[in-house]
């Protein structure tokens, strides 16, 4: 009977918003399994205790990322963990967008401004400001080019925390097809599903933002398939990944570009692909006996 935990995070006083970790848990225990959920940063945990960690839902490891890629170091030391610990070390920055880029990938082009370098934001284009260690849209906004007296003070505030910001041009194509993320489990297509943009005029890079708006199932096209199998290709180590998910849109010639690429802790919308239980278990408990 193998033992696994899925690593999540501590609500507080809040509602626990992954709803697919406790359906999880009871398929993995019903396919024999003894599983259990876990908060990442719990003192008490023995991870070593473990035949397999998957990281699930983390979802406030981007307020503390050295802690948690500490985290992420150790546990990979003491049991098999998904992703892999260099992987997620890896993915935990976007500035491996610029990784991609030049291995050939079609991505959202980015430019990466670091404290103490000058801001130079786009004229003549909508763009959007984000730090390279964040996740549901945190200190994420959208300008116009008259706007950038307020893209400045967003990142005076970011690199006074220590972030280093990427400037991309606002993708207009999301507004229109909005976003599909292409998930993958066990080396294989998931499932994949669509959004509508969730960075609005006006909206603050402060302010709460609804990480998955209008989310429905999605068939992918051969072309974001292609596009999605390249980056994983490209990603080092990603021979060992158990989960991925893929996040495009369509560039200004309308075919696919990557977004951003989730190995860390994706959510993985089993409430809207319940058929996808069954191989998610699957492929865990496959990976917990090696």
């Amino acid at each position: 009977m193998p033992r696994i935990a899925l690593a999540t995070y501590d609500p507080g006083a809040e509602p626990v918003r992954d709803t697919d970790l406790a359906v999880l848990v009871r398929a993995l225990g019903d396919a024999g399994a003894e599983a259990e959920a876990r908060f990442w940063d719990d003192p008490e945990a023995d991870w070593g205790g473990y035949d397999l960690v998957v990281i699930r839902s983390t979802w406030d490891y981007s307020w503390r990322a050295a802690e948690f890629t500490a985290w992420v170091e150790r546990v990979g030391a003491l049991t098999r963990l998904a992703n892999p610990a260099p992987v997620v070390r890896w993915n935990t920055d976007k500035r491996y967008l610029g990784e991609l880029a030049a291995a050939g990938v079609p991505t959202v082009p980015t430019r990466y401004i670091a404290p103490g370098e000058p801001a130079g934001l786009p004229d003549g284009h909508e763009f959007v400001v984000k730090p390279t260690s964040g996740a549901g849209a945190r200190f994420a906004a959208r300008y116009t080019p008259g706007e950038h007296d307020s893209a400045v003070r967003q990142l005076a505030r970011m690199h006074a925390e220590g972030f280093t910001a990427m400037v991309q041009p606002y993708v207009r194509g999301i507004d229109v097809s909005g976003e599909r993320a292409l998930q993958f489990f066990g080396g294989r297509l998931l499932h994949a599903s669509r959004k509508g943009a969730v960075l609005t005029p006006g909206t603050p890079y402060d302010a709460d933002k609804v990480p998955h708006p209008d989310l429905v199932p999605w068939q992918p096209t051969d072309a974001e398939l292609a596009v999605a199998e390249q980056a994983l290709a490209a990603v080092p180590g990603g021979s060992g990944l158990l989960y991925a998910r893929v996040d495009l849109v369509d560039g200004e010639d309308g075919e696919p570009r990557l977004m951003e690429l989730e190995l860390v802790e994706p959510n993985l919308f089993l409430w809207l692909h319940p058929a996808s239980l069954p191989r998610v278990t699957e492929a865990i408990l496959a990976a917990a006996e090696g």
